[in-house]
């Protein structure tokens, strides 16, 4: 099975390859567009800021390859947000993916959120084997708020999306990569779907 890891520059792919190569996937890093269009399953990963990494990904015309891919895509903590429409964060559009505007939380709670948090109200077989609020590692400033394409939710000031799914599309605010047992049959079941 060929796993394409997207590589823009996000700073979570060392710990995302680990991960994959634990559960027997070497998975290829690249920014070739066929390459990418090739692989079975695609990773759009992400740590750092909306708009540096949206110029980014037009840089190499990602920006217009991602969202006609056919195979699944999982968009992990910024690759999620920048799979919105929008983003508070440095008022970026996004790959209008999923229908959902990107908020910032407030300054009533420690930003980021660093740490273990719940999931619940689980949808999709992403989710398979995995129990009601199980816990998964995050690290964010910015939320994508309960929209009809949530399939987890989280709360920290306030529900919000923990993952989110559309087609072939998944994206989870969650890090998979540094979410244990639990984190680790995520990335299990997305292999299968």
């Amino acid at each position: 099975m060929e796993i394409a890891i997207i590589d823009y520059g996000a700073g979570n792919i060392q710990s995302i390859k680990f991960a994959f190569q634990r559960i027997g996937i070497n998975p290829v890093l690249t920014h070739n567009s066929e390459t990418i269009l090739k692989a079975d399953k695609v990773i759009f990963p992400g740590v750092g800021e909306a708009s540096s990494a949206m110029k980014k990904l037009k840089a190499t015309g990602l920006d217009v390859l991602i969202p006609t891919l056919n195979q699944p895509v999982l968009g992990i903590c910024l690759g999620m947000q920048l799979m919105c429409k929008f983003s508070e964060e440095g008022n970026t559009n996004g790959l209008g993916i999923f229908d959902a505007e990107v908020k910032k939380f407030s300054n009533k709670v420690k930003v980021p959120q660093i740490g273990w948090n719940q999931i619940s109200a689980l949808k999709t077989d992403l989710f398979d084997g995995i129990s009601e609020n199980e816990y998964m590692y995050l690290v964010h400033s910015f939320y994508a708020p309960i929209c009809s394409e949530t399939i987890a939710i989280s709360n920290y000031e306030l529900d919000y999306s923990s993952a989110l799914q559309k087609e072939n599309f998944y994206g989870t605010q969650f890090h998979p990569e540094k979410s244990s047992s639990a984190g680790q049959r995520v990335l299990e079941n997305f292999l299968k779907l």
